[in-house]
């Protein structure tokens, strides 16, 4: 029983940290440049990166499967490089977390940076710091309580998404079975001690990210 309960668990866990790192890599890195850029289509690449936050996740989940089914041209790709298919692995519930849990990280980094007073980072300029060194030493210093805010929602999105990584990467136990794809097959078979406990675990893990988020903010 222990290990049926685990097993999800160390998926979940996997899933999170991988996708977690990739979605507050990317987050930043867009939050930045489009706070900083003004160009035409601006308003439109903005709505676009954030249309997962908004589209039921069995959209995203279609969507998702059209553009990295077999079928498809970057689906042949990808099996052709990688001698199998993306879709129903691991790693289709890695590219479905990053497309939901993307705008959360992304706006909230944004905001932080558009808060940011342009003045000091100009000064950091006039005295001989380059971009990176602008970046790196002041921007995200002086944005990191966002930074930090949006990194925990947007890990607790990853480690919550259900709808599209079900459709996207399925329901097999031991390889594409996340905590929340468990609770619900649990519940329809009727195992309503095992769907519990990986409730209470989630409930755990999110109040104190939540938590965490919180006192950020103070």
């Amino acid at each position: 029983m222990f290990e049926e309960f685990l097993i999800p668990l160390k998926i979940s866990i996997k899933v999170t940290i991988v996708a977690g790192f990739i979605v507050i890599i990317l987050g930043t890195i867009a939050g930045r440049i489009l706070s900083m850029k003004s160009f035409k289509g601006k308003t439109l690449l903005e709505t676009i990166l954030m249309l997962p936050l908004v589209l039921p996740p069995t959209v995203v989940g279609f969507l998702l499967l059209v553009i990295f089914g077999r079928q498809s041209f970057i689906g042949k790709m990808i099996e052709w490089v990688f001698k199998q298919p993306i879709v129903f692995t691991w790693w289709a519930a890695v590219i479905a977390s990053i497309i939901v849990a993307f705008p959360l990280m992304y706006q909230s980094a944004k905001t932080g940076f558009q808060g940011v007073d342009n003045e000091i980072e100009e000064a950091a300029r006039v005295c001989g710091a380059n971009e990176w060194n602008v970046f790196f030493l002041i921007s995200i210093p002086l944005s990191l309580k966002a930074i930090i805010s949006g990194s925990i929602l947007s890990v607790a999105r990853v480690l919550g998404e259900f709808g599209a990584t079900l459709m996207f990467a399925g329901n097999i136990p031991g390889k594409t079975q996340t905590v929340p794809t468990a609770i619900y097959l649990a519940i329809d078979v009727g195992n309503m001690k095992m769907a519990w406990l990986w409730v209470l675990s989630m409930i755990v893990i999110s109040f104190i990210m939540l938590l965490v988020v919180q006192l950020k903010q103070k």
